[in-house]
């Protein structure tokens, strides 16, 4: 591990438990903590590039303690059950959680392609916060030694009458020198996003790509022969390449959306990225193969 400060706190997290504090290390050495007398930890799930399978980046997400598979999202039954300042507590419990299960491992460790941390910050938290999002998360990766340069937090969805609420906490954020990205339900609203608050990162559902609008017909946008918003794709493609900004396809769940993406990629003549668990599902450990999961999609 690269990281000599946070490796020096998870030497005093080895030698407490989890009555004596919020956060404690398990026998495997994965830090696990509490909300609402409920223990929870971290699985990530690999956001990769479609054409070699290399993984680019992780995304933590909340998972239940268990002993016998990876465990159960916790995140909707908890937030649920939270005030507005509850749910701050727990939006940061989870994101430093993650941040200390992501970087203590092995393929975490600073070298040339390390892979990003991405982080959810969750719709409560928004409008919860009174100003200066992002900046108490800032002082504890300072205080950890941890690189605030691999962490993209993931700004959820907003409503059309809330933009300026967005335009406001990505100013934050990035004032606070953290990456971001947000979520388009298409291709014309992720061009709309990338113009009014230039994220780093647009995700987009793979399950939501055009359908074909007639099968039967020929043309069609770089091969993509009745694609409905094939050229609304390729558009946001090629501006988020020009504005260097990532394009993610996120729940990729079937062979026929990866055939797809594939179709835009090679339209498109640059290599896409991808999330899923036609890949991957989440689990605590970071991957070492690089390819196997894209080629067996694929099969």
């Amino acid at each position: 591990m690269s990281f000599p400060v946070l490796n020096h706190y998870l030497a005093r997290l080895s030698d407490q438990d989890g009555a004596t504090t919020s956060i404690w290390l398990d026998q495997q050495g994965r830090a696990q903590g509490r909300f609402f007398n409920c223990t929870m930890t971290s699985a990530f799930q690999p956001v990769r590039e479609l054409d070699d399978g290399r993984v680019v980046a992780y995304e933590g997400l909340a998972r239940s303690v268990s002993a016998a598979d990876q465990g159960l999202s916790l995140w909707r039954l908890l937030d649920h059950a939270a005030s507005d300042d509850e749910s701050i507590e727990l939006d940061r419990l989870c994101r430093m959680l993650h941040a200390i299960n992501f970087f203590r491992q092995e393929g975490a460790e600073e070298s040339a392609g390390s892979p990003d941390l991405y982080l959810n910050v969750h719709d409560r938290l928004l409008s919860a916060v009174s100003s200066n999002h992002g900046y108490a998360f800032q002082r504890i990766l300072d205080a950890l030694g941890l690189p605030i340069a691999r962490v993209v937090l993931l700004l959820p969805p907003v409503t059309a009458q809330q933009g300026w609420l967005l335009n406001y906490v990505a100013d934050n954020y990035r004032r606070n020198g953290f990456r971001f990205a947000v979520s388009a339900a298409s291709a014309r609203e992720g061009l709309q996003l990338l113009q009014r608050v230039r994220p780093d990162v647009i995700r987009i559902d793979a399950r939501a790509l055009g359908q074909p609008a007639n099968p039967g017909g020929s043309g069609g946008a770089g091969g993509l022969s009745g694609l409905d918003g094939a050229d609304g794709i390729l558009a946001l493609l090629e501006q988020a390449r020009q504005a260097q900004v990532s394009v993610v396809f996120k729940r990729l769940e079937t062979p026929q959306s990866l055939a797809l993406l594939q179709r835009i990629g090679t339209a498109a003549g640059q290599p896409l990225l991808a999330q899923g668990f036609l890949l991957d599902a989440p689990r605590a450990a970071l991957l070492g193969e690089p390819a196997a999961a894209v080629r067996a999609a694929a099969a």
